[in-house]
């Protein structure tokens, strides 16, 4: 079985996991299906505001797409996210992405 088919197999009986659905989100990005990853993504924040990877995930993906205004604000509310739960580190890898995204 796969990992996707695990991550779905578990989903059936916790869909409302927020860590399920984001490991499925990561399985769809390694796949290369962005668009998927992104949806799966929303729902990971839908589910779990405070989930800090979710947003810096979906700014890397919508920056990978070259969407880049998207990003810009996926990220800005990542670090606002990551800042309010104590996630220094990651507000400032979000910080550092954000920077480094073409004007």
């Amino acid at each position: 079985m796969s990992r996707r088919e695990k991550l779905e197999e578990m989903l059936k009986s916790s869909p409302e996991d927020a860590f399920l659905n984001y490991g499925l989100a990561m399985e769809e990005a390694r796949e290369g299906n962005l668009e998927a990853a992104l949806a799966q993504l929303q729902r990971v924040i839908e589910l779990d505001a405070d989930y800090v990877a979710a947003y810096f995930q979906q700014g890397q993906l919508l920056a990978q797409e070259n969407r880049v205004d998207e990003s810009r604000q996926r990220l800005t509310e990542g670090i606002a996210v990551a800042e309010r739960v104590g996630d220094a580190h990651a507000a400032g890898e979000m910080r550092e992405f954000l920077a480094a995204l073409p004007q």
